[in-house]
């Protein structure tokens, strides 16, 4: 008789094991919604860090653009004797012109002060290089083209002086 009687208990658990084994649809889809947002912050993430990364290429070129702009203007002659024509005043709208970085044309403009410490930009009509003791030069690289977003909104910009040398 005992035997018959754990025959039926262990058949009843077999029976609820049966019916419990598997996943249930509802659950499927709740663990997919769930793979599914996973995913998407990653995938999220990803883009973002390319964005990102592709801001900083874009910036370590404009400044390699301006650093050959800057060594271009530094090795003008600006001395008692002579001016150098790079040296010269310009208007407030500056002299604009190309330089090609890793393929990436940038816009540099120039704007030269010949008096910085009267307001506004005085060019050589309002002052000569040889009035002059030192001039506020501004340099400002921007992409040619940019394409959207944050990396290529703002400009950068150097102000450096140039002291007349022996």
């Amino acid at each position: 008789m005992e035997n018959t009687c754990d025959l039926k208990m262990s058949t009843a658990a077999d029976s609820m094991r049966d019916s419990q084994s598997g996943f249930t649809l509802i659950e499927t889809v709740i663990a997919m919604v769930v793979l599914l947002v996973a995913l998407l912050g990653v995938f999220i993430t990803i883009s973002y860090a390319i964005s990102y990364n592709a801001g900083n290429s874009t910036r370590t070129k404009t400044l390699a653009a301006l650093q050959q702009e800057v060594e271009r203007l530094r090795s003008a002659k600006f001395t008692p004797t002579g001016t150098d024509a790079l040296l010269l005043g310009t208007n407030a709208a500056g002299n604009t012109r190309t330089v090609t970085v890793d393929n990436l044309i940038f816009n540099i403009t120039t704007v030269i002060d010949n008096d910085p410490a009267t307001a506004g930009i005085q060019d050589e009509t309002a002052r000569t290089s040889s009035a002059t003791s030192f001039k506020e030069i501004t340099v400002t690289a921007r992409l040619a083209s940019p394409s959207p977003g944050w990396q290529t909104a703002i400009p950068s910009t150097v102000v450096m002086r140039r002291v007349k040398s022996n």
